[in-house]
């Protein structure tokens, strides 16, 4: 295998803008752990972390192996290979919702973790099951729902923040953002012989020291996190977790779900940009991937990340996937991450993510049909509701309140309306998709795939897996969204009879008859 065949000059900026995202959710993972919930450093730093870089690395090794079994099997040169790293909701949501309280209440961070790790494991054994009907979920779905969940998904989650990361920082973010503008956006680059992702890190973390953003003080105290620790197997805390971790278990599956749907989005937004990957086989990588790391430690499965377009638009191949989860496992085995951001900063790496989020948005806009169109806006309005919800709940909880404690009355008339945000953002990956699918059957007239669409949501409302805070069966909140969407149904169900109707009421055009040639007319 010679070095061509797996790195490009565009894998340089695809590298920097993967590795950040991954490094973004470890710390992030770290300060969680560490500081939110208090579990002990040693423990943290000693198994969690190793092996989250384990599972990283794992699922990024056979992405490039698919990569380039691909690009052989073709004959191309331009393949480029499936983006991976951690779930960055499950991050939050096990965090919050499992070894939080778990630890709180016990002050045991090994049993916290050993009900984390079942957790993790059942999300690990939807995405392998799931596996064997995810192509038809994609033939079924249609392609402009699926990208336009992951455009939701790219500009909220992805994009967002980093824009509001690079207008905290102008000085240095306002020029990374330039030379992106030119560089990948346009078609004639500053420094062409500069990989421009390099030439963004290097110019970001110029201005950034040069403005006093970054500290001396802020290295020698990273240093201190830094030690080899290698991955250990804990199966035996695993199957310690099993009788006690069912009452934690009703998270697992809904989130299971969304990361579901993330991989089927993701692998479709591949082959819309040219690289068809196997589903069943990226679908079992990362269930595989997420299980050894729940057997080595770590609660938080992989999955399939966004932004394949914008890797493919940087110009990238199979090395940057290769390559970011080595670098992963070595930052993790060795304890590197706070290091790495006290030298480079996040304003200088923000506007990268700010890009691949624009791209992964652009794709849908590019490969969708002019009259499905509305659909895009339409998948859009659960994730900003995902975002805002999240942004507002963060802020209370700063001010050390909550929604109950202000008043849903009061906000309300302040034109806050929280019960709204309540329902539009929980569940937002699947509340997109069923609502794609709604609009697009509904634009194509084929109002009976809307019934399907509209009962299949109000089957997860009822259970809580949208539209409500928690899972639960037939809460009272979640009601009123069951009754909805059966109406919905009912609406699309009239459709489909009234199109019966008409199309029985239309006249049937007769063929005009055959008058066989006389001699007349042949003589004619």
């Amino acid at each position: 295998m010679d070095i061509s065949d797996v790195w490009r000059k565009g894998d340089w900026a695809a590298f920097f803008g993967l590795f950040t995202n991954n490094l973004t959710n470890l710390l992030t993972m770290m300060g969680l752990l560490l500081f939110v919930v208090g579990l002990p450093k040693e423990f943290v730093m000693g198994q969690v972390v190793p092996a989250f870089g384990l599972a990283v690395m794992c699922a990024s090794i056979f992405y490039a192996w698919f990569a380039y079994k691909l690009k052989k099997e073709t004959g191309r040169d331009d393949v480029t290979a499936l983006p991976s790293g951690p779930s960055a909701p499950s991050i939050f949501t096990v965090t919050f919702l499992v070894i939080m309280p778990v630890y709180h209440s016990t002050q045991d961070a090994a049993f916290a973790i050993q009900i984390a790790l079942v957790w993790c494991f059942v999300e690990a054994m939807i995405l392998l099951v799931g596996s064997f009907f995810g192509d038809t979920i994609r033939r079924i779905v249609p392609r402009t729902v699926l990208l336009s969940c992951l455009a939701g998904l790219g500009l909220t989650l992805l994009a967002l923040n980093p824009m509001l990361q690079a207008f905290s920082t102008p000085v240095v973010s306002f020029v990374v953002l330039g030379i992106i503008f030119i560089n990948w956006f346009g078609k004639k680059p500053l420094f062409p012989k500069i990989p421009t992702g390099l030439l963004l890190i290097i110019v970001g973390t110029a201005l950034a020291w040069l403005f006093g953003l970054q500290s001396p003080d802020a290295i020698i105290a990273s240093l201190s996190d830094a030690g080899f620790n290698p991955p250990q197997f804990h199966i035996d805390s695993f199957i310690q977790g099993v009788p006690h971790a069912l009452p934690y278990l009703a998270s697992a599956v809904p989130l299971g779900l969304a990361n579901y749907v993330f991989d089927l989005e993701n692998i479709e937004s591949a082959d819309a940009a040219g690289d068809s990957y196997p589903t069943r086989k990226i679908m079992m990588v990362n269930g595989c991937a997420s299980m050894l790391g729940a057997f080595m430690g770590n609660p938080f499965p992989v999955t399939v990340y966004v932004g394949h377009a914008a890797y493919k638009e940087m110009g990238a191949s199979i090395g940057y996937t290769l390559f970011n989860g080595v670098i992963m496992f070595f930052v993790c085995l060795f304890g590197l991450g706070a290091l790495l951001l006290s030298l480079i900063p996040g304003a200088a790496i923000a506007p990268i993510l700010v890009y691949i989020g624009i791209v992964t948005a652009n794709q849908v806009v590019r490969e969708t049909p002019k009259l499905e169109v509305p659909a895009i806006f339409v998948c859009l309005f659960p994730w900003i509701g995902y975002w805002a919800l999240s942004l507002f709940k963060n802020t209370l909880a700063t001010a050390g309140t909550n929604a109950q404690e202000v008043g849903i009355e009061a906000l309300a008339a302040k034109g806050i309306y929280y019960q709204g945000m309540v329902g539009l953002g929980n569940g937002a990956p699947l509340a997109s998709l069923l609502w794609g699918c709604m609009v697009v059957f509904a634009i194509n007239n084929t109002p009976l795939r809307a019934v399907v669409a509209a009962l299949v949501a109000a089957g997860l409302a009822l259970v809580g897996f949208i539209h409500a805070n928690g899972v639960g069966f037939a809460q009272p909140e979640s009601m009123m969204f069951v009754y909805s969407y059966l109406m919905m149904a009912t609406l699309f169900g009239v459709k489909h009879f009234y199109n019966l109707k008409e199309s029985v009421s239309e006249p049937v055009s007769q063929p005009l008859p055959i008058i066989p040639a006389t001699k007349a007319t042949e003589a004619a």
